[in-house]
């Protein structure tokens, strides 16, 4: 789920949930969650402001707003160029995997293969941290990229772009979520070195998403919102059932999952 960049893994290693910085926001809190999510050039932070990158995730949202308002912009412009939906779609896709170095993607891949190409948690563990990706991770991004830009698609030609823009807020609110109600499954890894934000700092990040997604959308977004919410709590469960726990990659899969769900359900409304 997280950026893997340099700066990034320097300052992971020791860095405490709370340990120098009790502050429930920061000037550094949107910065931060932009060098974790995705993989815009920003400017290096100092090490200090790692120390927050739990209390961070109530920012999640505020990237997904950024990375959808980049992509909306782009599929707006291609769809003026009259280029084919389904083709302005893929467009629209690429940017949303490029700019995020396409680490929601991949947790949703190993999540999958993980999760139900192991016989029990600690062979599940060791297929999701192996780099290689298996049958059941391919099909997963065959199909659900492949109903990712159906979904879009329809979405660019009603010129739904709200719709897209809050797709990308929501689905980023809901990964703090797992990080506060679940265990780390592991004792080590990007995840676990991150630590579970604080119940207000999710509530934040929550209560935020809703008012964008409102915002964009009035009360239609509260049905596909209540569907995503379902859709990110089963794979929860089915974690908590098979590993244990949360994982950077079963957040990642959660982005996607409860992206592609309210996508879904807003288009089936439309």
């Amino acid at each position: 789920m997280f950026n893997r960049s340099v700066q990034t893994n320097k300052t992971l290693k020791g860095a405490g949930v709370h340990k120098n910085d009790t502050n429930l926001f920061s000037a550094w809190d949107i910065p931060l969650a932009l060098v974790l999510l995705t993989r815009l050039p920003l400017p290096r932070l100092p090490e200090r402001a790692f120390a927050r990158q739990a209390d961070a995730a109530w920012a999640f949202p505020i990237v997904g707003l950024l990375v959808g308002a980049l992509a909306c912009v782009v599929g707006w412009i291609a769809m003026a160029l009259t280029l084919p939906a389904t083709v302005s779609a893929i467009v629209v896709v690429a940017v949303l995997i490029m700019v995020t170095g396409a680490m929601h993607e991949d947790g949703l891949a190993d999540t999958v293969d993980g999760l139900w190409g192991g016989y029990d948690r600690e062979r599940r563990l060791e297929i999701m941290k192996d780099s290689h990706i298996g049958t059941y991770g391919v099909l997963a991004l065959i199909f659900s990229q492949l109903a990712r830009i159906t979904l879009i698609s329809a979405l660019l030609i009603g010129e739904a772009y709200a719709v897209i823009l809050a797709a990308c807020i929501l689905s980023r609110a809901f990964m703090p979520v797992l990080m506060t109600t679940l265990p780390n499954a592991r004792s080590s890894g990007l995840s676990h070195s991150v630590g579970g934000p604080r119940a207000v700092t999710t509530i934040t990040g929550l209560g935020l998403a809703l008012i964008f997604a409102l915002f964009l959308m009035g009360v239609s977004a509260l049905w596909p919102t209540a569907v995503a919410a379902l859709i990110g709590a089963g794979l929860a469960a089915t974690a908590r059932a098979k590993i244990g726990g949360q994982t950077g990659d079963i957040l990642g899969a959660t982005q996607q999952v409860t992206e592609l769900a309210f996508l879904a359900i807003a288009v089936a409304a439309l």
